[in-house]
C-alpha cells in the first residue's frame, strides 16, 4: 500500500499501511471522495504527519473529526485555513491563551500552521469526513491508525507534552506512558465545556515550562 506520508512517519506507520484494515480504509475513503464531498481535500488528509515529522513532534493535541463545512478543514484539528470564520472552540483555545500570556489571540485567523511547523502535532482521531455530517467515518478504521501513531510517539519518544482536551481525547490517551511523557486534560473548548475548566487550564505555559525543563525550545503559540 503505498500513501504519501512524510518518510519518518512512513518508517513507524509501515505496519500500519501493510495491514488489512487499513486496506478496506482505503478503499472506503476512495470511494467516499468519488461519490461525496469530503473534507479535508485529498491531498491534505496526512498533513498533521506532513508538517510535524515523527523525530520532530514536541507537543500533542487531539482532536476527534475534522470540520464538515466548506473551506475549513485542512488536515490540522482544530485549524482552518485564513479567510474562514474562525470556529467556536477556536476561538475559546485563543480566549485562554489570552489570559495565559496577556496579549489578545483573538485578533488573529484560525490558521495553526505555525504551530504545526514548530513540532506541535494537530492529530485529529478521525482523518476524513463527509459534508455535513459529523462523525461519518467514524468506525471505519482511522481511530485504530491514529491510536498507532500516539503509540508509536509514547513508546519511540520521550518527554513529549499531550493535551488531551474533553473526554474523547482523554479516552484516546489511555495508552500513552505517563512516566516519560507530560499528560494535561481538560474539558473540551466547545462552547458547552469551556467554561468548566478549559479556561483557567494554564495548559500553554505549562507545556512549555515542562519543554524547557527537558532541554527543548518552548513553542511560540
Amino acid at each position: 500500500m503505498t500513501v504519501k506520508i512524510e518518510e519518518s512517519w512512513r518508517k513507524v506507520l509501515q505496519p500500519q499501511f501493510d495491514s488489512a484494515y487499513f486496506e478496506l480504509l482505503t478503499d472506503f475513503v476512495r470511494r467516499a471522495y468519488q461519490s461525496n464531498v469530503i473534507y479535508p481535500p485529498a491531498g491534505k488528509i496526512f498533513e498533521a504527519f506532513n508538517r510535524t515529522p515523527f523525530d520532530k513532534v514536541k507537543v500533542v493535541i487531539i482532536g476527534q473529526d475534522p470540520y464538515h463545512g466548506p473551506n475549513q478543514a485542512h488536515g490540522l484539528c482544530f485549524s482552518v485555513q485564513p479567510g474562514v470564520m474562525v470556529p467556536p472552540s477556536l476561538v475559546n483555545i485563543y480566549k485562554e491563551l489570552s489570559e495565559e500570556y496577556k496579549m489578545n489571540y483573538l485578533v488573529r485567523n484560525g490558521d495553526l500552521t505555525h504551530w504545526a511547523n514548530q513540532g506541535v502535532l494537530l492529530l485529529n482521531a478521525t482523518l476524513t469526513v463527509e459534508a455535513g455530517h459529523a462523525g461519518s467515518h467514524q468506525g471505519k478504521g482511522w481511530e485504530t491508525f491514529t491510536d498507532a501513531a500516539i503509540a508509536a510517539l509514547s513508546e519511540q519518544r520521550e518527554h513529549l507534552v499531550f493535551l488531551l482536551w474533553g473526554s474523547y481525547a482523554q479516552a484516546k490517551g489511555r495508552i500513552i506512558d505517563r512516566s516519560k511523557h507530560l499528560v494535561l486534560e481538560a474539558p473540551h473548548p466547545s462552547p458547552l465545556s469551556a467554561y468548566r475548566g478549559f479556561i483557567g487550564c494554564g495548559h500553554f505555559m505549562r507545556a512549555n515550562q515542562y519543554l524547557t525543563e527537558t532541554g527543548q525550545e518552548p513553542i511560540i503559540w
